[in-house]
């Protein structure tokens, strides 16, 4: 037996080992997000996120609990230990790399701004003056609003979930709402969605938006981050990964890796 055949049948089996110790996970996850994760007409979680996170589970023969929460709950959460991991499209940021360990990144995608589809609107700072926009708690939308807008003429409303800043888009309290681009795509072909659109180019800014979002962990739990991503090089390998992954392409979603 070759030396590099017997290290990968090593390395299997000692997975295989670390997997065998996990019995249930418990991920957090804010279901207002999709494509990412949301409640469908059966009352069922539904999304990109879920697909992953249940067949990561599928892959270390554990449990899949699903703890719904706000997304500014969810690093609390996690650091008092009323979940084990977050799974709910947390963006790899430097600024949360000092509070949650990351996985392996599952995708990456753009924000851009959502509006009326009457109106137009640019991300710049010249064309929000005076405008009112709506951004999530918690998420990298409102933290690049805050960095870049904030104190400039541009009102920023705080909303604790995605849905109540579309109530107010819908309502006309508010000019727009900064958003993930897939997530406005899935919501457009909703009813609710009908009349929106997407306007203006998207933002960038690598400190904030960091590249990718995955699974995060506390800092202390390592022996659980490495062994998702076990699960998930695992799900690369056998094509688990790709078809979730495709399922969710027209949305814009792209393995981060590309």
């Amino acid at each position: 037996m070759n030396k590099t055949l017997f290290a990968a049948l090593f390395a299997a089996c000692a997975f295989a080992a670390q997997a065998q110790a996990v019995d249930k996970i418990r991920f957090g996850v804010d279901p207002t997000f999709a494509p990412f994760e949301s409640v469908d007409a059966k009352g069922n979680l539904v999304g990109f996120d879920i697909e992953a996170g249940n067949a990561i589970c599928e892959h270390l023969h554990a449990k899949c609990e699903w703890v719904k929460m706000n997304f500014d709950g969810v690093i609390p959460a996690l650091n008092a230990k009323k979940i084990d991991a977050i799974l709910s499209g947390l963006t790899i940021t430097e600024k949360r790399k000092q509070q949650v360990l990351f996985s392996t990144p599952l995708y990456a995608s753009v924000s851009r701004m959502m509006v009326p589809e009457s109106k137009t609107l640019d991300t710049t700072v010249e064309s929000l003056k005076g405008k009112t926009i709506g951004i999530v708690q918690g998420t990298t939308q409102a933290a690049y609003a805050n960095k870049h807008w904030k104190g400039k003429g541009v009102n920023l409303v705080s909303y604790q979930n995605d849905d109540l800043a579309k109530q107010d888009l819908a309502l006309g309290r508010i000019d727009g709402t900064l958003q993930n681009a897939a997530a406005a795509q899935f919501f457009f072909e909703s009813p609710s969605g009908k009349g929106f659109h997407l306007t203006g180019t998207p933002v960038e800014d690598p400190q904030v938006f960091g590249y990718g979002a995955s699974a995060g962990f506390r800092l202390d739990d390592a022996a659980l981050r490495d062994t998702v991503n076990g699960a998930i090089a695992g799900m690369k390998a056998d094509g688990t990964y790709k078809k979730i992954l495709d399922k969710y392409a027209k949305y814009g979603l792209v393995d981060p890796k590309q």
